[in-house]
Order: C-alpha cells, then sequence, then structure tokens
C-alpha cells in the first residue's frame, strides 16, 4: 500500500495544499513565502526521506505567524492520513542530532496521542525575517495534527540558525525511523490495545 497524501485547506488567512510520500527520496517543492520556514521544511523532506510537496498562500502582510502554523497543520494531517491505521511500523524513535556546537534531541512516538515537550529557546527574537517564538508553533501544530507525541530538546548550542536546523533535522531522523516498516511487526499495529 502506497502512503501517500494530499492535503487542501483553506481559511480566511491561508491557503495551503500539500502532498507528501512517506516512502520517498526526499525530494521537495516548497513555497510558504517564508524563506526560512521554506529551508526548514526542504531539511525535514530531504533527512526524513518524505517526498513534500506544499504550495502555501497566507496573510503575510500581518506576520508569518498563519502561515507556519498552517503548513505545520497541514503537513501533519497529511502524515496522519499516510500513515492510516499504523499497521507494521516501528512507532518509536529518537535521535540526538549535531550540528558544528549545537545538539538537539528528539523522541517521537507515533502513538495517536498528540503531544509536545518543547525545550528549546533562542538568543535572539529572528532568524531572517523569522520570529524565533514561531518555531514551537510548527512544531505544536505538526504533533498536534499528525496524532503524535514529540520531545524536543536542544541539549546546548550557541548559533540561532543550528538550533533551529537541528530540531527540523533531529524531528526528520525520528520520524523517518518511528514510520518505517518493521517487518517483524507484520500487518500488527504496535500496541497491546491493536489501535493507535
Amino acid at each position: 500500500m502506497k502512503r501517500i497524501a494530499t492535503i487542501d485547506r483553506t481559511t480566511k488567512e491561508t491557503q495551503i495544499k500539500a502532498t507528501i510520500n512517506l516512502d520517498g527520496s526526499g525530494t521537495y517543492e516548497i513555497k510558504t513565502g517564508v524563506g526560512f520556514l521554506d529551508h526548514m521544511l526542504e531539511q525535514l523532506a530531504r533527512h526524513a526521506l518524505i517526498d513534500i510537496k506544499l504550495e502555501a498562500k497566507g496573510d503575510l502582510h500581518i506576520d508569518f505567524h498563519h502561515t507556519t502554523e498552517d503548513s505545520g497543520i497541514v503537513l501533519g494531517q497529511a502524515v496522519a492520513k499516510a500513515l492510516g491505521d499504523k499497521a507494521g511500523i516501528t512507532r518509536y524513535a529518537s535521535i540526538d542530532l549535531p550540528m558544528d556546537e549545537t545538539l538537539t534531541r528528539c523522541a517521537i512516538d507515533v502513538s495517536g496521542r498528540p503531544y509536545l515537550i518543547w525545550h528549546v529557546k533562542f538568543s535572539q527574537p529572528k532568524i531572517g525575517d523569522m520570529d524565533t517564538e514561531l518555531f514551537r508553533e510548527w512544531f505544536q501544530a505538526f504533533a498536534q495534527h499528525a496524532g503524535i507525541t514529540l520531545h524536543i530538546a536542544n541539549i546546548y548550542g550557541e548559533n540561532n540558525h543550528h538550533i533551529a536546523e537541528t530540531c527540523f533535522k533531529a524531528l526528520a531522523r525520528a520520524l523517518r525511523q518511528a514510520i518505517a516498516i518493521d517487518v517483524r511487526q507484520g500487518a500488527r499495529v504496535p500496541s497491546t490495545k491493536g489501535s493507535l
């Protein structure tokens, strides 16, 4: 079964359409109108080996908040839809991801129970034109709508670009492992409850 999904979401604040392939090669076509967000979502695609095509039109004349949050919502919904009943997946994964002076940890449970723990601080209010407070908004929206428990902790780091980038790359690598098909699991859902 192909794990592919498309979500088309329109509100008075944003219009976003995304198509993902969980078993892709990490290709991407991403246009949000927010340069740094595009860069982060490209990292997510490449390092998770998830093909992502996403186009967003948002109220950027106000600020980047709605476009950032809503892109997390749409990608989360697409992941949840593509996973279906989650039969055969590995479910859990974690990684400590380094980038130069920075180290960030991500632990994930594809549980159907959304929760975000966010232990990440930035020393600057912006990276480029993007408010650093918006990263938590993206991760919260993604976790909530993907139905995953997600813990992100920046262990140490100085460069704000590196801190943000390790958060997305760590998510990518952990997500890649957690949604991988476990051949020993077979067609079972990885839970004693029988569903996630």
